[in-house]
């Protein structure tokens, strides 16, 4: 199988994805945005062509790539697995009569009230939404469901640009930091735990899952310095009926917006008002989340994705052996790292079970709390037991300290 994969070395972990695909015997033609003779040897030689252009998220620009490597091999697929690169893949797909995500399925998974309304009108429940493009609109919507609200960018990834607002106050504010943005997305703030549901779907059928919860919510978690937010994925997917529940709806999810074969990221809360699904994505999750879940079930996730694209079926059962999790470990303050204390304390305490860790060393500048859970330092950790890796994973938030100067 020829396969053109869209951006092979950045980000870094991209890497993974054409080296996966090279593993399961598919021809690989890349499409970046760096010169190829900058290229790193393990992504070079995982690649059978190369095509540079500008800006791969230009749909005229990648169309001509394409149309450069069907004038030299049939091209069976057309891959992107970054949330910025899908419109332009999807478009591109069609143009060029790849089969693949539609554009219809893209547009609803990165339009936040086209996706919300879709899946509302076909019973998976969701919180109420709009697509506003006043000032006034917003403001009747508030009216009419009342705060606290979220406001977030129609075509925004995880929680960037969100914000949430609580009364009319805010909401003024909230709205003059929108700046130029012609239309933003409005939403009734949903009460409840937060976490996610990934699969990889073939034909729309799910074949492998995983489902994950955040400690605590990812906005309150990006606004505090003091919190070392912790997200685990874990091993009890198969013996509750809450995850039958988150299940059955993302099976839905894939009905409704006409996902086949791909990976994808389903963002749901839980609370008074029971389970909603929140944001839907055709892709990867990101923040290594497919490292956890290699960790946790000892096999390459993304080996298994790959071998879905190119076969056509699973190559390996997970094991559920494990939950797996990540801690975000913040500097103390802004600037620059001078070091980490409480290190050998939890290597001894756990070291058996730490996955890997990120502590960058002395002089490195400092992210701010906002830019994410890897953003600074973080350790994984695997343990068969949930409950006893939420421990670790606590004590792990308590006893390291970043600290910077």
């Amino acid at each position: 199988m020829n396969i053109v994969f869209v951006e092979p070395s950045f980000p870094r972990n991209q890497r993974r994805f054409v080296q996966a695909l090279r593993s399961v015997g598919a021809n690989v033609i890349g499409v970046g945005e760096t010169p190829e003779d900058w290229l790193e040897p393990d992504v070079r030689d995982a690649l059978v062509g190369y095509y540079k252009v500008d800006n791969v998220t230009d749909e005229h620009q990648l169309d001509a790539a394409v149309r450069w490597a069907q004038e030299r091999m049939w091209v069976d697929a057309l891959e992107a697995t970054v949330e910025s690169h899908q419109m332009a893949a999807a478009q591109v797909r069609e143009w060029r009569g790849i089969p693949g995500t539609s554009v219809r399925t893209t547009w609803l998974c990165r339009d936040k009230p086209s996706m919300k309304e879709a899946l509302r009108e076909a019973g998976v429940p969701t919180a109420a939404s709009t697509a506003a493009e006043t000032a006034d609109q917003v403001r009747d919507f508030a009216r009419e469901i009342g705060y606290p609200l979220i406001l977030k960018p129609r075509s925004g990834a995880g929680a960037q640009g969100t914000v949430k607002v609580r009364n009319d106050s805010e909401l003024a504010d909230a709205l003059s930091g929108f700046g130029d943005a012609t239309s933003i997305a409005v939403e009734e703030f949903v009460e409840g735990h937060e976490g996610f549901y990934d699969t990889i779907s073939i034909n729309g059928q799910t074949v492998h899952d995983w489902a994950t919860h955040y400690y605590p919510n990812v906005l309150e978690a990006m606004r505090h310095r003091w919190i070392s937010p912790q997200f685990i994925t874990t091993n009890r997917i198969d013996h509750s009926p809450f995850y039958a529940e988150i299940r059955g709806l993302g099976q839905r999810v894939n009905e409704v917006l006409g996902i086949t074969t791909s990976a994808t990221h389903m963002e749901w809360f839980y609370g008074p008002k029971g389970l909603r699904f929140s944001e839907i994505g055709c892709r990867p999750p990101g923040v290594g989340c497919w490292d956890l879940y290699s960790a946790a079930n000892e096999v390459d996730v993304y080996r298994e994705w790959a071998h879905a694209l190119v076969h056509g079926s699973a190559e390996r059962k997970l094991t559920r052996g494990y939950s797996a999790g990540l801690i975000a470990l913040r500097p103390d303050r802004d600037g620059h790292i001078t070091g980490h204390s409480g290190v050998e304390e939890i290597s001894g305490r756990y070291g058996e079970w730490i996955i890997d860790a990120h502590l960058p060393g002395p002089g490195t500048p400092t992210q701010g709390v906002e830019a994410g859970y890897m953003a600074n330092a973080y350790v994984r950790m695997r343990h068969p037991d949930y409950d006893t890796l939420r421990t670790m994973l606590d004590d792990t938030g308590r006893t390291i300290q970043v600290h910077a100067g």
